[in-house]
């Protein structure tokens, strides 16, 4: 449970839950923000030991992310990433949805318009590609609805994940990515109110557990 943080339980079309959003979302991000380097590296390292036998199992391609904003640093897990996964970071594209390209430490960036380190060069790849994906998130809930920036890029990304959806072009024959939060233990709240255009995640990790869950209706 966050502490210090005001938890939110509007439910969908309630006209105040928009504001009640951005106010969370306003609340997280300062403590984020604050939080010092040292909390940060080692959240990071007890995340990796957590969430590494977690990813065993996949194969083939991982989207990741930059860490901005006090976000969970992932380069703990980048550098024990399984040899069957290809780390990869997301990459914005003209149509609102992210693309992802293969990325190893050394290798060239470019920033996007929002300050962010995309990899330069390479191959796109398409969400419906990936093994699995760590999303990253400024709040979750014990339903494992998921609180992001508020610009939708994850939710056009994956919305082939939620219920009754299939990957676009697939006809649902390929399995959809994995969706893994993660998350600084705090950043768990009581509820948040889901819109239809949300993708709840079917896990989140954080430096003390991985929490499951189970959304059989966004299978393909």
């Amino acid at each position: 449970m966050a502490e210090d943080v005001p938890l939110h339980p509007s439910a969908p079309g309630d006209p105040a839950s928009g504001d009640e959003r951005q106010r969370l979302r306003a609340a997280m991000r300062q403590r984020r923000s604050a939080l010092p380097v040292r909390e940060r590296l080692d959240a990071a390292a007890a995340l990796a030991t957590r969430l590494l036998p977690e990813l065993a199992a996949h194969a083939g391609s991982i989207g990741g992310y930059w860490a901005v904003g006090g976000e969970l640093p992932l380069h703990s897990v980048q550098a024990a990433l399984p040899a069957t996964l290809r780390w990869c970071l997301p990459v914005l594209h003209a149509d609102g949805r992210l693309r992802f390209r293969a990325w190893t430490t050394g290798e060239p960036l470019a920033t996007n318009r929002f300050g962010i380190p995309e990899p330069a060069g390479g191959p796109l790849l398409d969400p419906e590609a990936l093994a699995v994906v760590l999303v990253p998130l400024l709040a979750f809930d014990g339903l494992g609805q998921r609180l992001g920036q508020g610009g939708g890029w994850y939710d056009r990304s994956f919305a082939f994940r939620r219920p009754g959806a299939a990957p676009s072009g697939t006809a649902g024959s390929s399995p959809a990515p994995s969706l893994i939060g993660i998350a600084y233990d705090w950043q768990q709240v009581e509820r948040l109110a889901a819109g239809p255009w949300d993708v709840p995640l079917d896990a989140v990790a954080t430096p003390s557990a991985v929490h499951r869950f189970d959304h059989p209706a966004s299978r393909p």
